[in-house]
């Protein structure tokens, strides 16, 4: 939380600006959210809700195509760029003008979904995933009748704005319809989402997610308020949520010794570059199968993960490694390196 956040709620307060108040504290909510501060977010988002928070907004056992999914608590590194996004969003519903339909695209595991996760929790919603399974049929027909039927599900709840509705992997139903197998029967299930996002109550927030974005049906794609891609990560991006989740399993397993320094510079060396989500199991697989009779086990193997390269001494100088930092990549002694890397 900056001074400029502390001032802009006094202004706010002071000028009797419900809205500007409101947001202000939703960003510093999510502030401490991102610092893994989760607690003190919810709280803050929790003096903010109205009396309807609690109130189900959906009888569950009367749904047939919504899944009601559990909100993430977890801490959420996202780069600035993509977190200013978000924050744009929960603004804009705080501003209630009828901007409530989104699409996150990106590579698989860039955070899209978890993304999600975090703006129903923020936001005090229920959050709802659209089970596209039980939605596509082989009748003919009958997967219209079906999003038909979904959106009267979204469209029934008791109180629309406090639901945030997911469509995961939309791309089932909004590929390009001159590209589909079945033209007909697509082009007639793709016409029936396009009603079905025109006739939306304009309080249900929904968000779709696609790692398919250059195929979408353009009709579709007009239908969204706002489209955000999730492929802006830079390197330093992708260091600081490396370093951001190592630290988080640093708490976890005592046994491994700590050097986030190595970690950046392994990061910066990524060969291919991973997403988010790929560079989070890399770390995790290398600490769990990893001795615990070895401190630094775990960060050879992720060097390797990473690099794809095996540990050699001189290309290790060579890319810009300190002596220390080679004595654990290699498991030799400091002066045995120094006296091997003078002798070559």
């Amino acid at each position: 939380m900056r001074k400029a956040n502390i001032v802009n709620l006094i202004k706010y307060y002071a000028n009797k600006n419900d809205v500007g108040f409101r947001n202000e504290a939703l960003e510093i909510a999510l502030d401490f959210d991102k610092n893994g501060d989760s607690q003190l977010a919810e709280y803050i988002t929790a003096l903010l809700a109205d009396n309807n928070t609690f109130v189900p907004q959906i009888n569950d056992n009367e749904l047939t195509f919504l899944q009601k999914i559990e909100n993430s608590k977890e801490p959420l590194p996202l780069p600035e760029i993509i977190e200013k996004d978000i924050l744009g969003i929960i603004n804009a519903i705080g501003h209630n003008v009828g901007v409530n339909k989104y699409l996150f695209y990106g590579a698989p595991g860039t955070g899209k979904t978890e993304s999600v996760k975090h703006i129903a929790r923020i936001l005090e919603r229920d959050l709802y995933m659209v089970d596209f399974a039980n939605i596509i049929d082989s009748k003919l027909g009958q997967t219209q009748k079906n999003i038909t039927s979904l959106f009267e599900e979204i469209n029934n709840c008791k109180i629309p704005n406090k639901i945030l509705v997911l469509f995961d992997e939309i791309d089932a139903l909004a590929l390009d319809r001159t590209n589909s197998n079945d033209l007909r029967e697509m082009g007639r299930a793709t016409s029936t989402l396009l009603k079905g996002f025109d006739s939306l109550n304009e309080n249900v927030l929904i968000i779709a997610t696609t790692n398919l974005y250059d195929y979408f049906d353009k009709a579709i794609l007009r239908r969204f308020d706002a489209k955000i891609s999730f492929d802006r990560y830079t390197i330093e991006d992708l260091q600081d949520i490396a370093v951001e989740i190592y630290e988080g399993f640093c708490h976890k397993f005592k046994f491994i010794g700590k050097n986030v320094r190595l970690v950046r510079k392994i990061v910066a060396m990524m060969d291919p570059v991973l997403s988010p989500g790929e560079l989070k199991n890399n770390i995790k697989t290398s600490i769990a199968f990893s001795s615990s009779n070895d401190e630094f086990d775990y960060m050879r193997k992720l060097f390797e993960k990473l690099t794809n390269k095996s540990i050699d001494l001189k290309q290790l100088q060579k890319e810009g490694f300190t002596i220390r930092e080679i004595e654990i990549l290699t498991g030799i002694s400091k002066s045995k390196v120094a006296r091997e890397l003078k002798e070559e």
